[in-house]
């Protein structure tokens, strides 16, 4: 199963758009070391992203007949 995680960025490494409004901080989806969604303005959002990829994560490694249980 892939490694999903929740990076954070915060001060000068968040991207120079989101600074420009205001955000000093934000959250990317990183799956096995790789960046697939992001930047997120919310922890929340992120944490939304994450669980959807871990659902298709878990689609991909088993059979869709242990699934259907």
């Amino acid at each position: 199963m892939a490694h999903i995680n929740i990076m954070s960025l915060v001060g000068s490494a968040v991207p120079a758009p989101l600074r420009a409004n205001g955000f000093l901080a934000c959250w990317y989806v990183v799956v096995d070391g790789v960046q697939r969604s992001g930047p997120f303005t919310s922890f929340e959002a992120a944490a939304a992203s994450k669980t959807l990829w871990t659902f298709e994560a878990l689609l991909r490694s088993k059979p869709a007949q242990s699934l259907a249980a």
